[in-house]
């Protein structure tokens, strides 16, 4: 099968590798849809935090974000799971240490992530195998292009949800990429105040056309109470000027994460009596987001700027926008393409 694979920095290649063999427990995934997302740039670049401390190496097969078919099970996996649409959770963990039991198993101490981690090949490929303990299935209304959002929205699912608010109540989102734009979403489908904070005016338009009026840039944003803050951006002032515009007593959240550390005054966050909420991974949101994406409280569709094969996938990760491209930050991947 033809396979999209890192060799180094700033290398990637499509190759034609042996197709997987389903293990005890896996079934293999006919892939329909990948996502590219910041995470694969930055496994790309050379730039991912992993490939320096060794938990990722090349060569690599990236691709986190995907739906697919599934078309054989291994043994000791229900055979029922044969050619339903499906997504999966990227974080695999062991499944029988203190934090999987206790419902924490993307922060298990033998996590691996699929297409970011060494071990566990990713979806940029014609088939994945893929454990069938972390699947999830897809209803008939989540086509393949939303299944392959399913992963980014979980994340931001989460994130509003840690942010604790209640319907009327005011949410900033800083950054207008996927994980912002989802997280506008759906925190506009649970009834919040939503207002979107860009670097670039040129976004306005974009935001508008999703419903969402209250777009800022830095020099434009109004001097209001801020309920809570999300910051979605990988900017290393980012988390600090979250601090600064959150109302004392309430929530800043962190998913993105910047190149380089970032400052935060720990006296601002306790002299504000803040509450500041990391987000890794999507894991705990996923099922709730896959609802959303079915009754269609929150359609990400429009997210999408263009749908692209294997071989394309290099010269986006380089930062070239595919001809006719949409306004869109988030591009697609039809691996049989």
């Amino acid at each position: 099968m033809r396979a999209l694979i890192f060799t180094g920095p700033g290398q990637a290649e499509v190759r034609e590798v042996p197709a997987p063999v389903a293990a005890p427990g896996q079934v293999i995934v006919d892939v329909e849809r990948a996502g590219v997302c910041g995470t694969d740039v930055e496994l790309f670049t050379g730039e991912m935090s992993y490939l320096h401390s060794g938990r990722s190496s090349y060569p690599l097969r990236p691709g986190h974000e995907w739906s697919g078919v599934v078309s054989g099970c291994g043994p000791g996996v229900d055979p029922g799971w044969a050619g339903r649409r499906v997504t999966g959770d990227t974080m695999i963990a062991c499944g029988h240490c203190r934090r999987c039991l206790g419902g924490r198993h993307h922060v298990c101490a033998e996590m691996r992530e699929l297409g970011i981690a060494d071990g566990l090949p990713g979806a940029l490929a014609e088939q994945l195998a893929f454990p069938a303990a972390y699947l999830h299935a897809l209803p008939d209304t989540v086509d393949a292009g939303l299944g392959a959002l399913v992963e980014p929205g979980g994340n931001a699912q989460r994130s509003v949800t840690a942010a604790a608010l209640e319907p009327g109540e005011r949410l900033l989102v800083l950054g207008t990429g996927t994980i912002g734009l989802l997280t506008a979403m759906i925190g506009r489908a649970r009834g919040l105040d939503v207002h979107l904070l860009g670097r670039h005016p040129v976004f306005a338009r974009f935001t508008r056309d999703l419903g969402f009026a209250n777009m800022w840039t830095r020099d434009s944003l109004p001097d209001l109470p801020w309920d809570a803050v999300v910051d979605a951006t990988n900017g290393a002032e980012m988390p600090g000027l979250a601090v600064d515009l959150v109302e004392p007593g309430r929530r800043v959240v962190y998913i993105g994460l910047s190149g380089t550390p970032s400052t935060v005054d720990t006296r601002d966050i306790v002299l504000k009596d803040v509450t500041a909420v990391g987000i890794l991974g999507a894991s705990s949101g996923l099922e709730e987001v896959v609802r959303s994406y079915a009754e269609g409280s929150v359609d990400p569709q429009p997210l999408v700027a263009a749908t692209v094969g294997l071989d394309d996938v290099a010269g986006v990760l380089a930062g070239r926008r595919p001809a006719g491209a949409g306004p869109g930050p988030k591009i697609l991947v039809d691996p049989r393409r």
